[in-house]
C-alpha cells in the first residue's frame, strides 16, 4: 500500500506571553527552510513572511561556521603573545630605572615653578602642532575631530605594547565617525606618520655638526644649548624643504644607505631600489600636502623644537648646568629610542637612556632623574591621562550616525 505524505503545516510565530506549543529549532544554513522562522500564516493557509528573523538567525550560523572552520591557529596565539612577552621582559629589565625616576616624585616640588610650568606650556605647543600638521594632512578645517582622535590614539600607543598600529585603527575609526572623507584619512595618516618617523631619524644627523661646534667652547648653560638646538632645527628645516622639493639629495641618501646596508649584511640578498622608494614615499606625503608642504616642514620643525624646549625647562627647573654640546644629542637619542616598540611608549627605555646621557651630559644623578621625571610627565602622563577626557568628549559630540565629510 502506497503511502503519501503531506508537509507540515508551518506554526504561527508565538506571541509573548502565550504558550503556542512546541516549536522546532531552525533548519541549518544549507538546507532549505520550511518556513518556521520569520513566517505567518495567512488568512488563505499560504506562508507569509518578512525574512528578517531567517535572515538573522542564517548569517548568526555561517559566522558560527566560519569560526568553526577556522580555528585559532598556535602561530596566530604566538603571535598575538610575543609583543606582551617582550614588553613585559623589556619593563623587567628597565625596572629599576622607572624605579628611581619614580622615587624622585616628592622631589617635584622642589622644582622652580616658572620653568616648570614653562616645560607644560613647551609639550602643549608640541601638541598643538601635532594637531596643525594632522589637519594639513588630512586637508581638513576643523579642529574638534582631530585633537581628540589624536589624543585618544595616542593615549591607546603610550599604553598598548607595539601599541602605534591600535593607536592609528582608534584614530581612523573616530575621524571616520566624524564625517572625514576616509581615503584622505588614510592617506593623511600615512603621511603624517612618515613625516614623523623621518623628522625623528633625521634629526641625530643634523645634530651632529652642531655638536662638533658646541664642543669647541667651554660655554656651559641652558641659553647655549638653547641656541645651538635653535641652530640645529633651523638647519633640519632647511634640509627637510630641499627634500620635498628636489630629487637628488633624498636619492643620493637612499643609495648611501642601500650601499651600507649590503656591505655590512653581505650573506643577505642585496637591496636594491632604495632611492626609489624613498622619492616614491616623498612623494606620497608632497600629493597629500599639495602646495601647503613649506607649512608641514615648519610645524614638523616646530614639534621637535618645543619638545626640545620642554626638556630643556625640566632641566632649568632643577637648577642643573649641562654640557650644551649634549643636550641635543641627548634628546635625539632619546626620542629614536622611544620610537623602538619594546615597552608601551617607551616606558623604562626612555627613562633609562635619558637620565644616563643627561649624566653624561654634566648633569648629576639626582637632578637628571628629576629632569627626566618632569619631562616625561609633560610628555608621557598628562597626555596619556588626556587621551579617555578626549575620547568621552568625542563621544558626547558624535552620537549620530557620521555627518557629511566637512570640507578640506
Amino acid at each position: 500500500m502506497a503511502t503519501t505524505s503531506v508537509a507540515p503545516r508551518p506554526l504561527p510565530r508565538p506571541v509573548p506571553g502565550k504558550q503556542t506549543g512546541p516549536t522546532m529549532a531552525p533548519p541549518p544554513p544549507d538546507e532549505p527552510s520550511n518556513g518556521v522562522a520569520g513566517r505567518s500564516a495567512g488568512a488563505d493557509g499560504s506562508d507569509q513572511s518578512d525574512g528578517s528573523d531567517g535572515a538573522d538567525r542564517t548569517s548568526f550560523s555561517v559566522k558560527v561556521d566560519r569560526q568553526k572552520s577556522h580555528p585559532l591557529s598556535w602561530k596566530s596565539v604566538v603571535k598575538k603573545l610575543v609583543p606582551i612577552v617582550v614588553a613585559g621582559v623589556g619593563i623587567y629589565l628597565v625596572l629599576p630605572s622607572i624605579t628611581e625616576v619614580l622615587a624622585s616624585w616628592p622631589r617635584l616640588s622642589t622644582l622652580d615653578p616658572i620653568w616648570f610650568s614653562l616645560a607644560i606650556a613647551f609639550e602643549v605647543g608640541h601638541f598643538i602642532c601635532t594637531f596643525g600638521l594632522q589637519r594639513l594632512a588630512l586637508r581638513t578645517r576643523t579642529w574638534f575631530p582631530v585633537v581628540t582622535s589624536q589624543l585618544a590614539g595616542n593615549a591607546i600607543t603610550l599604553v598598548m605594547p607595539g601599541g602605534a598600529p591600535m593607536g592609528a585603527a582608534v584614530q581612523f575609526r573616530m575621524l571616520a565617525a566624524s564625517g572625514q572623507e576616509t581615503g584622505a584619512t588614510v592617506g593623511g595618516l600615512a603621511a603624517f606618520s612618515l613625516l614623523g618617523v623621518g623628522g625623528l631619524l633625521a634629526l641625530p644627523v643634523f645634530a651632529l655638526p652642531v655638536i662638533l661646534v658646541g664642543s669647541q667652547t667651554t660655554n656651559r648653560g641652558l641659553v647655549n644649548a638653547a641656541a645651538l638646538g635653535a641652530v640645529g632645527f633651523v638647519v633640519f628645516a632647511a634640509f627637510a624643504a630641499v627634500v620635498l622639493v628636489t630629487d637628488g639629495p633624498l636619492r643620493w641618501c637612499g643609495r648611501v644607505a642601500q650601499r651600507v646596508r649590503n656591505g655590512v649584511l653581505r650573506k643577505r640578498p642585496p637591496l636594491t631600489g632604495l632611492d626609489d622608494s624613498l622619492l616614491h614615499e616623498r612623494d606620497l606625503i608632497r600629493g597629500v600636502l599639495g602646495r601647503q608642504w613649506w607649512q608641514a616642514v615648519l610645524l614638523s620643525a616646530g614639534r621637535l623644537a618645543l619638545d626640545y624646549l620642554c626638556l630643556l625647562a625640566a632641566l632649568r627647573a632643577t637648577g642643573s648646568d649641562p654640557r650644551p654640546s649634549l643636550v641635543l644629542v641627548t634628546y635625539a637619542v632619546a626620542g629614536i629610542i622611544g620610537m623602538v616598540p619594546i615597552t608601551p611608549g617607551g616606558l623604562g627605555i626612555v627613562e633609562a637612556s635619558l637620565t644616563g646621557l643627561l649624566v653624561l651630559a654634566g648633569v648629576n644623578s639626582g637632578d637628571a632623574f628629576l629632569a627626566t621625571l618632569t619631562y616625561r610627565l609633560a610628555s608621557y602622563w598628562v597626555p596619556l591621562a588626556a587621551g579617555p577626557f578626549a575620547y568621552g568628549a568625542f563621544r558626547l559630540r558624535y552620537r549620530g550616525p557620521p555627518s557629511a565629510a566637512p570640507p578640506a
